[in-house]
């Protein structure tokens, strides 16, 4: 089975600083994204949401644990699923590029293979909703913010 693809691109207003923020701090997810809880399982080698650092996030009975793998300051931020749903090698990559008006477009992109042969399309059609989501709650959140 070849790899899954959700991506997703939206506009905000608000400056590449602030939308990275709001990416590295996994306590404000469940205030902009469909998740209900985060607990900070293990930090990076360096303190904190770093590139190392484990996240957990809870949504109704799931439960994800993913390991921060890229961080660039304004420009990028990564993350891989280490467990929680039945897929293999998942990784998402945000890219963050400003715009000449002072804003940001969110380029969220996951990529992922499903672990079970003939399920990957159902992953994809969720992790297409549940990731749309996100990256829209993170633009308004972020528009209100800055």
């Amino acid at each position: 089975m070849g790899p899954q693809v959700v991506a997703h691109t939206v506009r905000t207003t608000a400056a590449p600083a602030l939308v990275h923020a709001l990416l590295r701090d996994g306590a404000g997810w469940p205030a902009w994204s469909p998740l209900d809880s985060f607990v900070l399982e293990s930090e990076a080698p360096g303190g904190g949401e770093g590139v190392g650092a484990v996240r957990v996030f809870r949504t109704g009975r799931h439960v994800s644990r993913e390991r921060i793998v890229a961080s660039v300051p304004d420009r990028h931020f990564a993350y891989v699923l280490l467990s929680g749903l039945p897929l293999r090698d998942y990784r998402a990559d945000v890219e963050l590029t400003p715009g000449e008006d002072g804003g940001t477009t969110i380029r969220w992109r996951s990529v992922f293979r499903a672990k079970v042969p003939g399920t990957g399309w159902i992953y994809r059609a969720a992790l297409h909703r549940f990731t749309g989501d996100l990256v829209r709650g993170l633009a308004r959140h972020a528009d209100a913010a800055g």
